[in-house]
């Protein structure tokens, strides 16, 4: 038996954008399986690290990202393994279905198209129909009609303001020959708190499974949920690849709600590698446990600045640590290694100071898109020159950025950006969130 038999049928949910609706239906179409008894593997498109823990709560299982323009096939190919043994897997778009960079990455433009097309996953297309009828099966046909288009699965119309409206829909479509497998009445009682960076983390919810029951129903009763499950297309995998190595055999890893991003398909390899994960929380004031390297991961530490600069034991420890041994900061992290981080509001607070950066959410500008980095100096688990491919996404503004370079670092399009990130002596950090060394290819 192949090990591609071993992997249930699969649909990716997508969109002709963002804002329409496809983590609502994600997340209902998740638990509503869920509560039939089905295991139901989730997966997310792109770098992500917010939707995925929405799928954990909703699915039971963890979600994992799969990334064209970050990964290598044999990568991907591993990747879509964490779906071995359940009985159906779900894969979240980003973006719009055919949205990626225009020039191509390590296997593809990072589209959800190409993550469909690749593993052989009709598209769920959810069209939100808000001040249209007929016209939303054109968009629909055109989507299904692109040169580069997966199998169109079924059509999730949301938010349908009436019976009358619906039937417009409806009649067109079948018109036309798309299945429509859902009608999602308009709910405005049912949107997902945000914050600048999208969704408010998963455990920030305040009531997150009433949240995700809510979704459900409203899949279970306005959907078909035998069609969709019987659209979904058999997996197709290749041969898998490695998963990452770890940088240390001991990793204290910072986790709480300030440092809470962290690519499960890293911690996964880390740990098959026999690394020893150690969680701790500067936000507790605890200071890092006996390791090898200490790791601080993104999160939102600027909601967070007045707890992290009264955390002496935090910052005593975490001091001790880098007097001998590595420390690297990713994004969130990579402030805190700072000496200082200024507020929305303006204030200023201090950092663990063992970088010189000073960052600023006072003067907001977003930082967003996939980053290909080469190494200036030795970072943990990479030696100079190591060519490695992530994301940055941030609003904070670099006021003063004295150490030197940790990274040349370029956009998908091959422009050079101006946060290279710092080292200096066994402290490293950046903006850049590590997916893949271009070596594991």
């Amino acid at each position: 038996m192949s090990t591609a038999s071993l992997l249930p049928p699969g649909l990716l949910i997508a969109a002709p954008g963002s804002g329409s609706g496809k983590t609502t239906v994600t997340l209902g179409l998740l638990r509503a399986y869920r509560t039939q008894g089905l295991a139901v593997q989730p997966f997310k498109n792109g770098p992500d690290y917010i939707d995925p823990a929405f799928h954990r709560a909703a699915a039971g299982r963890a979600s994992v990202n799969l990334d064209g323009w970050a990964m290598p096939d044999a990568l991907l190919a591993a990747l879509v393994r964490a779906a071995e043994g359940a009985d159906l897997a779900l894969a979240e778009g980003s973006m719009g279905l055919y949205d990626g960079t225009s020039l191509p990455g390590m296997s593809g433009r990072g589209s959800a198209a190409e993550i469909a097309r690749r593993f052989g996953w009709p598209v769920l297309l959810v069209l939100d129909v808000s001040g249209q009828a007929q016209s939303a099966a054109a968009t629909a046909l055109g989507f299904a009609q692109h040169p580069d288009a997966p199998a169109l699965g079924g059509v999730i119309l949301n938010n349908v303001a009436s019976l009358r409206h619906e039937t417009l829909i409806r009649r067109e479509m079948e018109r036309l020959g798309l299945p429509v497998v859902g009608a999602l009445p308009r709910r405005r009682d049912l949107a997902l708190p945000e914050r600048h960076l999208g969704l408010v983390q998963a455990g920030e919810h305040p009531d997150l499974e009433g949240a995700i029951g809510q979704f459900a129903a409203l899949l279970a009763e306005h959907a078909d949920l035998d069609a969709i499950r019987a659209a979904a297309g058999d997996t197709r995998a290749g041969p898998p690849g490695a998963l990452p190595r770890p940088p240390a055999q001991r990793i204290a890893l910072a986790s709480d709600a300030a440092f809470s991003f962290v690519y499960p398909h890293l911690i996964a390899g880390w740990r098959a590698a026999g690394a020893e994960i150690l969680p701790f929380s500067p936000l507790a004031d605890e200071a890092p446990p006996e390791a090898d390297l200490v790791w601080l991961p993104g999160g939102y530490p600027e909601l967070h600045a007045g707890r992290l600069a009264a955390a002496a034991t935090f910052r005593a420890g975490l001091c001790r640590h880098a007097a001998t041994r590595p420390v690297h900061g990713e994004c969130g992290g990579y402030m805190v290694l700072g000496e200082a981080l200024v507020d929305a509001a303006g204030e200023r607070h201090a950092m663990t100071g063992l970088l010189g950066l000073v960052t600023s959410f006072e003067r907001r500008r977003l930082h967003l898109g996939y980053r290909s980095a080469r190494l200036l100096a030795q970072a943990p688990g990479h030696a100079a020159g190591a060519r490695l491919r992530g994301h940055e996404f941030h609003y904070s503004t670099i006021l003063e950025q004295p150490d030197a370079p940790l990274a040349e670092v370029r956009d998908a399009e091959g422009r050079p950006v101006a946060e290279t990130g710092s080292s200096r002596g066994p402290v490293t950090g950046s903006f850049f969130h590590l997916i893949c060394a271009e070596a594991e290819a």
